[in-house]
């Protein structure tokens, strides 16, 4: 996003820790099956396929549980939001080309109940990112490409 470790929010860590804790549920039903049959020769081919694919779906498991486990550690290392530029975490005032303002926190995870929130891998999200107050940024909108201006960071 920009770079360095990005802070992570409560609401984002929260989220993460409950999928975590769900793959993790998961991951130990799937293992279970592969252990259970680990003695046995294996029947025919509808079997052998049915083994791989449980074994891709334990290395795809594997694979998220490290992605987030990684997060939660970078999360954990980053400090909180800059307040000279925005980050993932920060708060920003925005003025948009039809001079409306609004303030908004870029954040990481779509919340739905958060109405201010602009996730960084937005259009406007990437646009601000490591932008700062005066800043001009250019992004897609669904009526075409527009601009805002960055009249706060905190």
């Amino acid at each position: 996003m920009t770079g360095g470790p990005e802070p992570l929010s409560s609401a984002a860590r929260e989220v993460l820790e409950r999928e975590l804790a769900d793959l993790r549920t998961e991951r130990e039903a799937v293992a279970v099956t592969l252990r259970d049959g680990g003695g046995d020769e294996t029947g025919d081919r509808a079997d052998q396929a049915d083994e791989l694919q449980r074994a891709d779906e334990l290395d795809r498991l594997d694979g998220r549980v490290r992605e987030i486990e990684g997060r939660l550690q970078e999360g954990s290392v980053a400090g909180p939001p800059s307040t000279g530029t925005v980050g993932v975490g920060s708060s920003v005032t925005v003025r948009f080309a039809d001079g409306s303002e609004a303030s908004l926190h870029v954040g990481e995870l779509a919340d739905a109940l958060d109405a201010d929130l602009v996730t960084a891998d937005s259009p406007l999200g990437r646009a601000l990112l490591g932008h700062g107050a005066g800043d001009t940024v250019a992004y897609d909108a669904p009526d075409g490409r527009t601009t805002a201006v960055v009249v706060s960071v905190g």
